[in-house]
């Protein structure tokens, strides 16, 4: 495992009276693609820019290869930021972009010109370095913000939901850009997006936050397939969220009807919630299970047909590659392994805070 690279203890920040961070503790690996995954308002860019000294927190510390770094300026940071607006200076050429921090920090104009040729050769753009910034495309502009910030060879690589100007396919190929990268400078990426497909796609850690508060941390598989909670179960992905009775270890009661499940520890007859992705919904025959359904909704989604199936009072979402048309009669089966338990809150209110261990 990598050593631990940053670490923020106890951060608090609050704007106007309003609490945006409430003792967030994080820390985060060497060469680790970390993403923090939220909606708007959660905390995640606060968090991007405390790390990045642009912002300072009201409590707490952060600690960089073994340095307090609460009060050091931006500049001085082992690090860079990449914006969703990439702020090129659209006056300078390509290569004179690139070199805008090189020249800054007095580097010779061999020096210079070599790390130009690196970079742009690094994002896949050879012979760019005369061409002005609105002569590129949004995705080759992304490419130039990243080749400016990579030339400075910072430990640390910030990234502001720097694909949220893109369409769909410049997008996607810009994420596989972003994994190639990260493999090859051997940094740590820190990602800041609301994009549950781009965090699943490219993150080694994934932090689920929200209103201030870490929900979850964990790799992508752990977070899609074992949810800690409903709002991360509700975020991350389609689900069906269905209250329930855990009635022994590896017993529970959804809907009325008893499912085995692998699940242990949550007691005897005890209130949970259950999550069942809709792709691990299987429809059979009526006859073939003890819960029955009726098709109410269908559409085809292209790899899948995505239906909505009404069964003890309870909508189901399920995803499958069979078609069933609207008003079928159907049954529902779930594998134990995709039964997934979860207590409930203690409160509507409470919220569920998570250290990185």
């Amino acid at each position: 495992m990598s050593n631990k690279l940053i670490d923020l203890q106890h951060i608090t920040k609050s704007y106007g009276g309003n609490m945006v961070l409430d003792d967030l503790n994080l820390y985060i690996r060497e060469n680790e693609f970390l993403t923090l995954l939220g909606p708007s308002g959660c905390g995640k860019t606060t968090t991007l820019r405390i790390i990045g000294g642009f912002d300072r927190p009201d409590e707490g510390r952060i600690i960089f290869g073994g340095e307090d770094i609460t009060r050091l300026a931006p500049n001085k940071r082992q690090l860079n930021t990449v914006f969703q607006k990439y702020a090129l200076f659209t006056n300078m050429t390509i290569a004179e972009n690139i070199a805008f921090g090189l020249k800054i920090k007095g580097k010779t104009k061999s020096y210079i010109d070599d790390k130009i040729k690196y970079a742009l050769k690094l994002v896949n753009l050879e012979g760019y370095g005369n061409r002005m910034p609105d002569s590129l495309s949004g995705g080759q502009q992304q490419r130039i913000a990243i080749a400016r910030a990579i030339v400075n060879e910072p430990k640390v690589l910030l990234l502001d939901e720097p694909l949220g100007a893109l369409d769909l396919k410049l997008r996607q190929d810009m994420q596989y850009e972003l994994i190639r990268l990260k493999n090859e400078l051997g940094i740590t990426f820190i990602y800041v997006t609301h994009d549950q497909e781009e965090a699943l796609t490219m993150s080694d850690t994934i932090v689920v936050m929200n209103q201030g508060y870490i929900q979850q941390i964990g790799t992508p598989e752990d977070i899609y397939n074992e949810p800690e909670n409903a709002f991360v179960a509700d975020f991350i992905g389609d689900s069906n969220i269905i209250p329930a009775t855990m009635l022994q270890d590896e017993l529970v009661e959804i809907l009325g009807i008893k499912f085995a499940c692998v699940d242990k520890g949550f007691g005897t007859n005890t209130p949970v919630d259950v999550v069942i992705r809709p792709e691990d919904v299987v429809l059979l025959s009526p006859e073939q299970s003890s819960l029955q359904g009726v098709v109410t909704h269908l559409i085809f989604k292209g790899v899948h047909y995505e239906m909505e199936v009404e069964a003890n009072g309870f909508e189901w979402l399920v995803h499958s590659t069979s078609m069933f048309p609207v008003g079928t009669k159907v049954g529902i089966c779930v594998d134990p392994y995709n039964i997934q338990i979860m207590n409930k809150p203690a409160s509507e209110d409470e919220e569920a805070v998570g250290i990185n261990e």
